[in-house]
């Protein structure tokens, strides 16, 4: 159960030791999750920033590249967000050049995402300095070490 307090609780006492690992709450690990994804996402950071984007249109370009012809409604789906958000990135996008929408041949209120070669091209500028941080991590690893990180992350998504 989250911990809450009012707001006059919370101003009534400073606390100057930090805080330490009690039962199940790992700080270590979760300080290691925020750094890796802080250093993680700063590479396609600058990249995007340059076009005006950010984060949420690296998502929208990765997952339509790894899946074009995705329809609109799996994309929500997928990056679980709401219509209002997914619109604005969307058009940002398709008229930028970088997407395409296409009516859905049997349901023509069905829309499918396609990207176009400037989409895929910015798709992999984005991927490349990540695969190489991944690299780097598992230089020298075994094929073990590396089914045992994806179990890890697997295990952190949250089920659907």
């Amino acid at each position: 159960m989250p911990r809450q307090m009012s707001q006059n609780a919370a101003k009534a006492e400073l606390l100057a030791t930090p805080m330490q690992n009690a039962g199940s709450i790992d700080f270590e690990i979760i300080e290691l999750l925020f750094f890796a994804y802080r250093d993680f996402v700063s590479d396609p950071d600058q990249i995007l920033v340059k076009s005006g984007f950010g984060r949420a249109h690296h998502r929208v370009v990765h997952f339509v590249n790894r899946e074009p012809g995705m329809t609109v409604a799996d994309l929500l789906e997928t990056l679980q967000i709401t219509k209002q958000s997914l619109a604005r990135v969307l058009k940002q996008l398709i008229d930028s050049g970088y997407i395409r929408q296409v009516a859905g041949p049997e349901d023509r209120r069905q829309r499918k995402l396609y990207p176009t070669q400037a989409g895929r091209d910015l798709a992999l500028a984005l991927a490349e300095p990540q695969s190489r941080r991944i690299e780097r991590a598992f230089e020298g690893a075994s094929e073990a070490t590396r089914a045992s990180v994806k179990r890890f992350l697997r295990g952190m998504q949250t089920e659907k």
